[in-house]
């Protein structure tokens, strides 16, 4: 069955067209006529049997269908250079992975360590791309991920890397002279929240016996780094795995106020299709991490 694509010619016309709000700054882009430029868009609007264009004072505007049509082709056409660009860097079909990951984790513990990777694997590029949320693969350009949870996502394979445990920390400044906080501490002080994890403090508190009216007040951050950050500029308490924050805890810009830190309930997978798990690259890349992670301070 014929698929009912535009021409893709005719795609990326519209598309410059519609960034620029233009037709002659298209055609300057694109190097080819205004004329050009109106004969391709007109035939893709006759394709369609959709108006993406309409003309006003000061010269052509998207009508809002083009608008909603001009941001799902922009992001396929990114699609297809990033492919393009993959291809053409590796010269043929490669050991590229792009890894959906969350951004804490891949900044702080994947990064300092992919060098070695990276040097006993020549042939296997890792592409990164901060996500914090799970997500459906069919609809992404991932081959894994890697991302805390309780288990595997449906329909994928699970390899657990290691337990997540949280700890309570601030700045040497807003702790004073006290190491492990009591119930009335953290009812005095600001409870920095993970946007991601609203019930991250109850639980926590509810693992320690202890119950803390407003511990699902104070501002809202996505990143673990931004709540870290936050902690340092004392701006609250911030409940962070301790591994994430070694070096900030090393240098003395933070300190952790409860003696030892209490499993999350959650671990660090690396996950991916079931239909992935006969990659060679894959299988390299998962090895790897294993062996990395059972490492002692891993």
């Amino acid at each position: 069955m014929r698929r009912k694509i535009p021409s893709t010619a005719g795609l990326v016309v519209f598309e410059a067209a519609a960034r620029h709000q233009s037709y002659t700054k298209a055609a300057e882009e694109l190097a080819v006529t205004q004329s050009a430029v109106c004969r391709q868009i007109a035939s893709l609007e006759d394709y369609l049997g959709v108006r993406l264009f309409q003309r006003n004072r000061r010269g052509v505007a998207l009508t809002d269908a083009g608008v909603g049509y001009a941001r799902q082709v922009r992001a396929r056409l990114d699609e297809v250079e990033r492919d393009a660009l993959s291809l053409m860097a590796r010269g043929g079909p490669s050991g590229t992975l792009e890894l959906g990951v969350v951004p804490t984790f891949a900044t702080k513990w994947l990064l300092p360590r992919l060098p070695a990777f990276h040097a006993g694997h020549p042939g296997i590029q890792v592409n990164l791309t901060a996500r914090t949320r799970p997500f459906l693969f069919d609809e992404t350009p991932f081959d894994a991920a890697i991302h805390a949870g309780v288990a595997a996502w449906p329909g994928t394979t699970g390899l657990r890397l290691m337990e997540e445990s949280l700890v309570p920390v601030c700045s040497p400044r807003l702790a004073g002279a006290r190491r492990s906080f009591t119930q009335a501490d953290f009812h005095r002080h600001t409870l920095l929240q993970q946007s991601t994890r609203p019930y991250a403090w109850r639980e926590w508190f509810a693992a320690r016996g202890l119950r803390v009216d407003a511990d699902m007040a104070g501002p809202r951050l996505e990143l673990f780094s931004m709540l870290a950050e936050a902690a340092i500029h004392g701006m609250g308490i911030a409940l962070v795995p301790p591994f994430l924050v070694q070096d900030e805890l090393a240098r003395g810009l933070l300190v952790a106020v409860a003696r030892q830190p209490l499993p999350s309930g959650r671990s660090y997978f690396l996950i991916y299709p079931e239909h992935k798990a006969a990659d060679p690259s894959l299988q390299a890349f998962a090895q790897w991490l294993r062996q990395q992670a059972v490492r002692p301070g891993g």
